[in-house]
């Protein structure tokens, strides 16, 4: 993994693991609320025909996410966003990068 990818993938770790706002299931899914965070950082996020969105980068590929509330059989070809219902806390599955 590149350098600069590396430093994305960290930004966006620190959005929802420190996030402008708590996750609250019963208010908003987790698909709005990561969008949500990331778009606080200052991410462009979009829509994503095979994900749950995406987030643009000048002049490099689109990230793909996906969210999930359960750490198991997750694709490595895309980022996850993973909520612990137990912790209460989110965590992220970065793409496997060759």
């Amino acid at each position: 993994m590149t350098a600069n990818l590396t430093q994305i993938f960290q930004v966006i770790e620190d959005a929802i693991v420190k996030p402008p706002i708590p996750h609250e299931p019963y208010k908003h899914s987790l698909k709005a609320w990561a969008m949500y965070c990331l778009r606080d950082k200052g991410f462009i996020v979009v829509y994503a025909q095979n994900a749950d969105f995406a987030i643009e980068r000048k002049r490099a590929e689109k990230l793909y996410f996906k969210v999930s509330n359960s750490p198991d059989d997750l694709d490595s070809s895309l980022s996850w966003i993973v909520w612990d219902s137990v912790t209460k806390s989110a965590s992220l599955i970065p793409q496997k990068i060759d």
